[in-house]
């Protein structure tokens, strides 16, 4: 008997986990109908997440996630993106590294990397309609996204972030994180968090896929419309 209510109260944590929800902020989201705000975009590849940013959203301020930007490319958004320092990195095919993704996954405590590519081209023209969604934050919302970023990179005695790699053949930049990455703490629980930052509403313990996040913001995008209706 000891044994079922054990399994009992497992089954229970687990659902509770599950199913909890970090409610949004309404001061922060939507962006009221007499304010501009800023569109940002979730974007999904299938498995992984990023955020489309306006470079000018991220250049507001003077602290390392603005420096870590002035020093991109040229390119009026930046994708910004989060994930463990060598399998994030690496673009070889998936099928010779399967070993080190098995490590990223399962083994704690693995480094980190944010990482800022930046885009010439307006992603509602670049990626699918059911690839992206667009959010409107307001500006509170954009400075708590920016400051939530920010608090993930790793910065050195002067305070600029520091640069762990750059990938040839394209302007993406990787800058060293201070959170880790492993199974309970993954790219798409990171973006999630970032809209959590934003008002956003998400069930964190759910935020293992990227349909998870792209439901958070579906549901979001849902509200900016009756806000603005209304």
């Amino acid at each position: 008997m000891p044994g079922c209510f054990l399994i009992a109260a497992l089954i229970g944590l687990i659902t509770a986990l599950w199913t909890l929800t970090r409610p949004g902020d309404p001061a922060l989201y939507p962006a009221t109908p007499g304010e501009a705000g800023v569109t940002v975009y979730l974007l999904d590849n299938g498995f992984h997440t990023d955020l489309a940013v306006p470079r000018a959203a991220l250049m507001d301020g003077e602290g390392a996630l603005a420096a870590a930007t002035a020093g991109l490319a040229p390119g009026d958004w930046v994708l910004v993106g989060w994930g463990d320092a060598t399998f994030y990195v690496d673009q070889s095919p998936i099928s010779g590294r399967l070993v080190d993704g098995a490590r990223a996954f399962f083994r704690p405590g693995n480094a980190s990397v944010v990482m800022l590519d930046p885009e010439m081209s307006d992603p509602a023209r670049r990626f699918r309609v059911e690839d992206r969604q667009a959010l409107r934050l307001s500006s509170a919302g954009m400075a708590a996204l920016r400051g939530r970023v920010e608090a993930s990179l790793k910065i050195d005695a002067t305070g600029r972030p520091v640069l762990a790699a750059a990938r040839a053949g394209d302007d993406a930049r990787f800058f060293q994180s201070r959170e880790v990455f492993w199974v309970g703490h993954l790219c798409n629980h990171w973006t999630a968090e970032l809209l959590s930052a934003a008002g956003l509403q998400i069930r964190p313990y759910r935020s293992l896929t990227s349909g998870e996040v792209m439901r958070i913001a579906d549901r979001a995008a849902k509200l900016d419309f009756e806000a603005a209706r209304d």
